[in-house]
């Protein structure tokens, strides 16, 4: 086996980079400064020098809008891998799947130790200050090849992000609390979701080092996970961490235009459109209450009696308003834990979305259901936001920020 020279590296690199430029000059939603490590992380993962042709990278997350997306059994994870098939089928390299393995291994952990050590950070911080008993912490997770449409939400929480902090409005929730009060939130980065993927990791341990991620922050009392996304598969790993990190079921808050709970969407397990199917085949719930649903098959109705889900659709909102908007959950379990999907709402208030649903809720609706939610949240997302489908002046990209400012309102006390 022979090593990369200093040069032969660094030309893979630079070449590597250059393609992620290419992209980005291709108004494909992202921007350089999202893949800036790419290289470092490439450059600890193959000790093998081989004459590559440029990377065949097929980056999901950039696809054009409309085009065909190719499916697999693993979780929608063929393209993002097609460049570690193409190392391997070269009769030159004699890539051993142990090499693989260990490749991806220190990527896994030089990714979690990221987040763990700015977790713990933030932690020490707030310990110090005193007097916090739950702080919401953000933690971006952008997914988005297992949308079955569009996958634009993978560009999504650094766009949120730059929402929340928009000199166009102040830092304050609606009820007067300061995000700029590391007490109210933190953020302790991203789970960097493509560079994993393209060092050949299937969507199986995919998931798994996005539940390993969460874990990691409510490891840190007294921080809170607050999650960015990504498409809604997300939603899965996620849960399953809160629930077996605190040790039992939670109550789940869901508002989404669909329920999410096929068993397996276009033969992907882990598609955004099976989040929920597999959060209660694991007993990661007690009760999963579905709400702004307008878009729902019979699969959906017979997979929600399956699993006790309490389902409430737009048809019958206006009967059901009083009771949703006074919500008391988590008694008897571990707490509770909201997912909103940006599509609950009407598209009127908010386009920049993959699945576009006339006939949703306004955003006074929302709040009104999430500011008298009466319970203890200890863990949201907010996903499914897709900033190439959003309007030139970002109206989309505010909403999603001001869900996250009153998610954190909620959890932070």
């Amino acid at each position: 086996m022979v090593f990369f020279g200093n040069g032969v590296l660094s030309m893979l690199c630079t070449q590597f980079s250059l393609s992620l430029t290419c992209l980005d000059h291709a108004k494909c939603g992202g921007t350089k400064g999202d893949y800036g490590y790419v290289s470092s992380v490439l450059a600890s993962f193959f000790p093998l020098a081989v004459a590559l042709p440029p990377f065949p990278i097929d980056r999901e997350g950039v696809r054009r809008r409309g085009e065909a997306q190719p499916r697999s059994e693993m979780g929608g994870a063929a393209a993002g891998t097609k460049w570690i098939h193409h190392i391997k089928r070269l009769s030159a390299t004699k890539v051993s799947a142990e090499v693989v393995e260990m490749g991806q291994s220190r990527v896994i952990d030089a990714s979690l130790t990221l987040i763990r050590e700015r977790a713990k950070l933030k932690a020490e911080l707030l310990r110090a200050l005193g007097g916090v008993k739950a702080s919401a912490s953000l933690l971006g997770v952008p997914l988005g090849h297992n949308s079955s449409f569009l996958q634009g939400p993978a560009f999504a929480p650094p766009r949120i992000r730059e929402a929340i902090w928009c000199g166009s409005t102040n830092s304050s929730t609606e009820e007067g609390k300061e995000l700029n009060d590391p007490r109210v939130l933190t953020d302790v980065g991203d789970v960097p979701i493509q560079e994993i993927r393209d060092c050949g990791v299937e969507d199986g341990r995919l998931m798994h080092v996005i539940s390993e991620s969460v874990k990691t922050v409510i490891e840190e009392e007294p921080l809170r996970p607050l999650v960015l996304g990504g498409d809604h598969s997300i939603s899965y790993p996620v849960v399953r961490a809160v629930s077996e990190k605190l040790g039992g079921p939670v109550d789940i808050l869901h508002l989404d235009a669909h329920p999410d709970i096929y068993d397996c969407f276009e033969g992907n397990t882990y598609s955004h459109a099976s989040s929920f199917a597999r959060i209660m085949e694991g007993g990661y719930a007690r009760r999963l209450l579905q709400v702004g649903l307008r878009s729902i098959t019979k699969e959906g109705r017979d997979q929600g009696k399956r699993f006790g889900v309490e389902q409430y659709e737009m048809r019958t909102f206006s009967k059901d308003r009083e009771k949703l908007e006074n919500l008391k959950l988590g008694e008897g379990v571990k707490g509770v834990y909201i997912s909103v999907d940006v599509d609950c709402l009407d598209p009127a208030f908010a386009p920049g979305v993959s699945h576009i649903e006339p006939g949703g809720l306004s955003f006074r609706d929302v709040l009104n259901i999430l500011q008298n939610l009466q319970g203890d949240v200890v863990g949201a997302d907010v996903v499914e936001f897709n900033p190439q489908r959003d309007t030139v002046d970002g109206m989309t990209a505010m909403v999603a920020a001001k869900l996250v400012r009153e998610l954190t309102a909620k959890i932070s006390k």
